[in-house]
């Protein structure tokens, strides 16, 4: 069973029994981001050195193959009162390395981040309302 059919599940789950209550719906949360950004570490780094700042170029401490930071993949949400929140994925294997999945890990991994966040606020909400 896939993320995608096992959140579907859960959703039908709950329409099901008629759970009614105030919550957050995966429809919620989408509607909750406004912008979306996709990096490697090498395309982070390579901005970095643009800027030539020693401070946002790093450094290197013993051997390091910074070809290694082409696999790491990064997401930035951008919620519609400015907050961001980030994901990652990262590849051990260059052979498996895909752009395209390591952006929807990426993704999934920042949205993950977003769902206690909404919760707290509506908890919040419900609470200054009661």
């Amino acid at each position: 069973m896939t993320d995608k059919s096992i959140k579907q599940t859960i959703e039908q789950l709950i329409q099901e029994k008629g759970l009614t209550a105030p919550r957050i719906t995966p429809e919620d949360l989408k509607a909750n981001i406004v912008g979306e950004f996709y990096f490697t570490g090498a395309d982070a780094m390579t901005g970095a050195m643009a800027f030539g700042s020693e401070a946002n170029t790093g450094r290197i401490v013993g051997a390091v193959d910074v070809n290694c930071l082409k696999l790491l993949t990064f997401c930035v949400l951008v919620l519609k009162n400015g907050f961001t929140v980030t994901g990652e994925s990262a590849c051990a294997s260059p052979e498996n390395f895909n752009p395209e999945l390591g952006r929807k890990i990426a993704r999934e991994n920042a949205e993950q981040k977003i769902w206690p966040l909404m919760g707290y606020h509506l908890k919040q909400h419900l609470h200054e309302t009661s």
